[in-house]
């Protein structure tokens, strides 16, 4: 059979390995990388360095979390409600078509009370007591920016380094870099929610878990909140378990004739994947039977972690997956995006996820796997302190989009806990101290994993890539 030069060179590639094409190798050895939380189909030289955690739980609020209402405690504004932001503090900052041709700009000051939390005295809102009450765990950011302004584009921004769309999403970063430890379940595993009622808009698309120019195979699994948890798992009518394994087995031979002779990586993923699945038929039903769980167990996360679909079921699975080995959890929750029903859907959204959020942590705590998972709570933007809307009518007015501050926090993994990081000026508009951007975020949430953001990359269209582009400093200031 006469070799094209196409396949030669796919085959050398195959052969070599995908890291060699733009990742620097220097990390530990084989054997520390082991030690140190690398798995099967870890990159060479990965981790860089021994890491504070070995997986990463992302808790994201959609929509645009208001931190003026939640963790960034401003009692000046009290005194202000309803007088013009002053033009001083405006200056430069930018805003949405929605409120950017604003003539007044009147201050809103916190819906509820805020009070101190734990030991470290950590001041966030009554709303938040689970939250509040692992205070002395969480690291708080109040000096978060970031450049967009509208949903998808923060959104994107933030999980895959770019408001375009088509960029490799940080948990495949991970799963690439770092390989997956768990043998019956994905690697990378999102669930998506929203608020009860609805209210929210936003849609959470696919390129958010995305594999981008990645191997597909590094794409999050989605778990759904009705029907088939996953698409297409069950066997089909008539074949019995052992007819499918014969079936798959023989797929499985085709599928490796073919890659000897074309040396596409898709045709690995689709080996792994068939194979991932026949494994999950088993794991994701056991993984979903959360009635094994103790009573204890169960009330640390609320009232609604018995109704699938919602986000405390979804907080309590993501301990579930984590303890199982699953590198990288992400979930989704919608309804933050309060433009006209701030005053009755903002505490809602509290009571849907504090208790959740909280009893995570908690129960992470308990069993010793805190220490080493990281737990992210971010959301794509803040919230301004001047109202949008009619502050005449009650449930018609709320807050705007703002990415120039915001607050987000981090728990576990290799993060100071009790610590508050960063500071705005005194109407929450503008950061004043330790800024912390889009990509410095990601960058840190690497270094945490043991990697060098500046040292993992990849090829692609003749450049070489990276999640945080050429951008991101590690913030030293939030590691313990």
């Amino acid at each position: 059979m006469t070799t094209t030069r196409r396949q030669l060179l796919a085959r050398a590639a195959a052969g070599i390995g995908l890291s060699a094409l733009g990742l620097p190798l220097g990390g530990l050895s084989a054997d520390e990388a082991t030690d140190w939380g690398a798995a099967p189909g870890a990159l060479p030289g990965l981790p860089h360095f021994a890491p504070k955690a070995k997986r990463v739980i992302l808790l994201w609020q959609g929509g645009g979390a208001s931190h003026i209402d939640l963790y960034d405690h401003k009692p000046k504004l009290d005194d202000m409600r309803f007088k013009d932001l002053p033009d001083s503090v405006r200056t430069g900052a930018r805003l949405s078509s929605m409120t950017a041709g604003y003539k007044s700009w009147p201050i809103l000051p916190a819906i509820k009370p805020f009070k101190a939390y734990g030991q470290s005295g950590t001041f966030m809102s009554e709303m938040l007591p689970h939250i509040g009450g692992m205070a002395d765990d969480i690291c708080l950011i109040r000096s978060m920016q970031t450049e967009a302004v509208n949903h998808a584009p923060g959104v994107a921004f933030t999980l895959t380094g770019s408001q375009v769309p088509g960029r490799p999403s940080i948990g495949a970063w991970l799963t690439y870099a770092l390989g997956v430890k768990a043998k019956d379940l994905p690697g990378y595993v999102v669930m998506t929610s929203t608020d009860k009622g609805r209210t929210c808009g936003q849609l959470f698309y696919e390129h958010y878990w995305g594999s981008g120019f990645l191997p597909s195979r590094f794409q999050g699994v989605r778990f759904r909140a009705e029907g088939e948890p996953v698409l297409y798992l069950r066997d089909p009518a008539g074949i019995a378990p052992p007819q499918m394994r014969d079936l798959l087995d023989d797929i499985s031979e085709l599928n490796h004739h073919r890659f000897e002779t074309q040396g596409d990586p898709e045709i690995e993923t689709r080996i792994a994947q068939y194979e991932m699945a026949y494994q999950m038929q088993s794991s994701v039903p056991d993984l979903l039977d959360i009635d094994k769980e103790p009573k204890h167990v169960l009330d640390l996360y609320g009232p609604d972690v018995q109704r699938r679909g919602s986000f405390a079921f979804h907080c309590l699975l993501a301990r579930r997956l984590a303890e199982r080995g699953v590198r990288c959890v992400q979930l989704m929750h919608s309804g933050w995006d309060q433009h006209q029903n701030w005053s009755t859907q903002l505490e809602e959204q509290c009571r849907d996820t504090d208790q959740p959020s909280g009893g995570l942590l908690q129960d992470l705590k308990q069993r010793g796997l805190l220490e080493d998972t990281l737990v992210v709570w971010c959301t794509e933007f803040g919230r301004t302190v001047f109202l949008q809307g009619d502050r005449n009518n009650p449930k018609g007015f709320g807050r705007d989009h703002f990415g120039r501050a915001y607050s987000v926090w981090m728990a576990g993994g290799g993060v100071k806990g009790g610590h508050v990081h960063g500071e705005t000026d005194e109407f929450a508009y503008n950061v004043v101290q330790d800024h912390v951007h889009v990509h410095d975020l990601q960058a840190t949430i690497m270094h945490l994993m043991g990697i060098d953001h500046t040292r993992l990359t990849y090829r692609y269209q003749g450049r070489q890539f990276r999640l945080t582009d050429v951008h991101g400093e590690v913030v030293k200031g939030i590691l313990a």
